[in-house]
């Protein structure tokens, strides 16, 4: 047996235990929904996730704060007494996603080449005589390689996409950046019918960006991230078996 054959048979068995690893996992995940469909995660910190990374920026030299403590006004403040607004770690603020995009593209490509290359040994120090001697039938000096190559390249592409999003929610400040800007991430989870549908949405915001009635809209969220998407029976039928899906990966053709 030899080394690649050795190689391609471990490779298939990494496959295959990985394949009935995910199958087995999703399977018991599947079985324990019947009835009653996913369950709602329960609401935790969220700098406490496995997943969650402090946001990192280049940050401006800071900034002291000037203490007024005989004026009534505060800076930034757009309520003459009081600033609802969201400024602290843990304070909400609403975020208003109204996402409306769309986007045409069309591609042509054609590309058409022919190569040939001949190659003759008519002289070479007198052994070109000998070439028939050793294969009479195969070889003829006067054309000892010939190549030929035609190439035709025709593609055509066209993608039409349209997104539709428009939802608000309560995103929390996790992080104050050095500038003063902050971190938001905001998590909703509705489920209907056995039917989850789930909402994430992390960026950064200027303070002075939210309204006076504690609302910042996307386009004044910077770095933003949203993933919008669920999970229950109707996704799952959706979607292809995970053995198609293995397929469509590993097959070259």
């Amino acid at each position: 047996m030899t080394k690649t054959t050795v190689q391609t048979l471990l490779r298939g068995a990494v496959i295959g235990l990985l394949a009935t690893s995910v199958s087995a996992c999703n399977l018991a995940s599947r079985l324990s929904e019947i009835g009653d469909g996913p369950e709602l995660t329960k609401i935790s910190n969220p700098i406490a996730r496995p997943a969650y990374r402090p946001v990192s920026l280049p940050m401006p030299a800071p900034e002291v704060a000037e203490d007024n403590p005989n004026s009534l006004w505060r800076a930034g403040a757009r309520a003459f007494f009081k600033d609802h607004r969201a400024k602290n770690i843990g304070d909400i603020v609403t975020v208003k996603l109204d996402l409306n995009d769309s986007a045409v593209f069309e591609n042509l490509t054609e590309r058409d080449r022919k190569d040939s290359e001949d190659t003759d040994v008519t002289a070479l120090l007198g052994l070109e005589a000998e070439f028939a001697k050793v294969l009479p039938q195969a070889v003829n000096p006067l054309s000892a390689m010939s190549f030929g190559n035609v190439h035709t390249t025709s593609g055509d592409g066209t993608i039409d996409r349209s997104e539709v999003v428009s939802l608000t929610f309560a995103a929390v400040v996790t992080q104050i950046l050095p500038n003063g800007s902050l971190v938001i991430v905001g998590r909703q989870e509705i489920k209907v019918n056995s039917e989850m549908r789930e909402l994430m949405v992390t960026g950064v915001i200027r303070p002075s960006d939210i309204d006076s009635d504690n609302t910042i809209a996307d386009d004044s969220i910077a770095e933003m991230r949203v993933a919008y998407g669920g999970s229950g029976t109707l996704s799952q039928l959706q979607q292809p078996r995970w053995g198609t899906q293995i397929w469509d990966i590993i097959f070259p053709f």
